[in-house]
């Protein structure tokens, strides 16, 4: 090995050496947290992250909802129907036409699990009594928790406004 080569080596180890010193002072000048700035339990932070209160978390949630039946009386078809796309994926308006999903058309006060030709979930097919608007907010509101098994893998709409207008759009549907 000749003088030349050994040269550039420690040259190269000089100069990556040189790099990685430079990145630790740089981030230690961007990142470096000043005195006071953190106990000795945590971890130092580049910045600090506020946390809510947890009673105001708590008084937020326990702010009384809405009865749905209020809601509908003043739910708006216009505004169910944009809703309605989100379902269109899976269903059909049209009698008779199912999809991924049942026909919805005339749905609001039709029997549960009685739409002609389609394969329901047992839970739906044993289901007694009539699709009233209450009873497919609570649908829609969680189908997995509402009919457990049902072959719906919509994950739900928690809005009560959104789920009023989409049901009072379906009950225009008949």
């Amino acid at each position: 090995m000749d003088t030349m080569t050994i040269t550039k080596t420690v040259g190269a180890i000089c100069g990556a050496l040189l790099v990685l010193l430079l990145g630790a002072w740089a981030s230690e000048s961007l990142y470096h947290v000043g005195p006071g700035e953190g106990d000795e339990e945590e971890v130092a932070q580049g910045y600090r992250i506020e946390v809510a209160d947890a009673g105001a978390e708590a008084a937020a949630d326990a702010a009384p909802e809405v009865p749905f039946e209020e809601v509908y009386v003043n739910a708006s078809a216009t505004d169910g129907e944009k809703l309605w796309r989100q379902c269109a994926s899976c269903h059909k308006l049209e009698q008779g036409a199912n999809a991924t999903g049942p026909y919805l058309y005339g749905v609001v006060g039709r029997d549960k699990g009685s739409a002609d030709g389609y394969d329901y979930s047992e839970t739906l097919a044993t289901m007694e009594g009539a699709w009233t608007p209450e009873n497919l907010s609570n649908f829609i509101l969680n189908p997995k928790e509402y009919a457990p098994g049902t072959k719906m893998a919509y994950r739900g709409m928690t809005d009560i406004q959104d789920r009023a207008n989409l049901i009072a759009y379906l009950a225009t549907q008949q």
